[in-house]
């Protein structure tokens, strides 16, 4: 217990050390190529801080364990919406564009619905014999989410404030980042493995590993990330990094994932996908209404109380 407890303290290192890494290195990117960075945000960082989602959901897939593919997916896009985004949202409010009203989070809350009601089909509408996400599903995530990139790329807006800090070399810039991503893969795996061990030894279900401690710990880059990114006043990469993981582990990881396996959603059930979809929900009605123009510290309340209330209640179904 004392050594994964070791490793668990080294694992948050690697990440913290990551973050601030990744931070630099893909703003100093956006600069030189006159990249926006909720763009760099949306994919470089999005990716890389979604590697341990894919890793994780993809070797479930794999080996048959659909729980932990799903779980882990769910668990994680709950966990950036309501916990990361809330968490930012209160240190510095979050600035929302009109890309991200228009596009971004539509999308996002696009890829999310598709997620429920394909993947509740059985429950939601008797379609089926079970609920989850067949091979065509997975086919179809995946040819969406190219789409969306190749969209994001071709109406890349930056603006002037990207362009007036000055940037590293691009060699350095981009070696920093690689570093970040590195650091932030190994201590995730590290802390994912050190937690999930101690869990067992508590016997507690797969389900409620996969969907708070993997999930968590899937989501602990994108956690330090965001928040790295808010002090730095870097607001639209913490943003771009939320909805660009959520989108990357709905359509790339459970697409390639039903791809390779179709996937069941076992213990996941509807309240579950419920609290997925009105997070989501919640961040789209912050850009329609309130001040608009970013999340308020009082939303980001709104997210972590939601955030709370749904890990009281996965507590209590233990």
């Amino acid at each position: 217990m004392l050594l994964q407890i070791i490793l668990l303290i080294v694992g948050l290192s690697l990440v913290v050390l990551g973050a601030e890494w990744l931070v630099n290195g893909a703003s100093s990117i956006a600069r030189r190529f006159g990249v926006s960075e909720f763009v760099i945000g949306l994919t470089i960082v999005g990716f890389g801080t979604s590697m341990p989602e894919l890793v994780v959901s993809v070797t479930g897939s794999i080996e048959g364990l659909s729980d932990v593919s799903i779980g882990n997916v769910v668990g994680s896009n709950i966990f950036n919406t309501l916990l990361i985004l809330g968490l930012t949202a209160v240190l510095v409010p979050v600035s929302i564009t009109r890309d991200n009203k228009q596009r971004d989070i539509p999308i996002a809350l696009v890829a999310t619905l598709l997620l429920v009601l394909l993947g509740m089909r059985h429950t939601l509408f008797g379609i089926g014999s079970s609920d989850g996400i067949t091979r065509w599903g997975g086919i179809l995530f995946l040819v969406i989410f190219a789409g969306y990139v190749v969209f994001c790329f071709k109406n890349n807006k930056n603006s002037e404030s990207d362009t007036e800090a000055k940037a590293m070399k691009l060699p350095l810039a981009v070696l920093l980042s690689l570093l970040g991503i590195g650091c932030l893969i190994g201590g995730g795996q590290l802390f994912v493995d050190s937690a999930t061990s101690v869990a067992r030894s508590l016997g507690v279900t797969e389900k409620f590993i996969a969907i708070t401690i993997l999930a968590g710990g899937t989501s602990l880059p994108e956690l330090v990330t965001c928040v790295v990114a808010a002090l730095k006043q870097k607001n639209q990469l913490a943003l771009g990094n939320v909805l660009g993981s959520n989108v990357f582990n709905i359509l790339l990881i459970l697409g390639a994932s039903a791809t390779i396996h179709p996937i069941t959603f076992g213990n996941i059930n509807l309240i579950d996908m419920s609290v997925l979809l009105l997070s989501v929900l919640f961040l789209w009605l912050f850009a329609k209404t309130g001040k608009g123009s970013q999340i308020s510290r009082m939303e980001g309340l709104l997210l972590l109380a939601l955030f709370a209330a749904y890990y009281v209640y996965l507590f209590i179904k233990l």
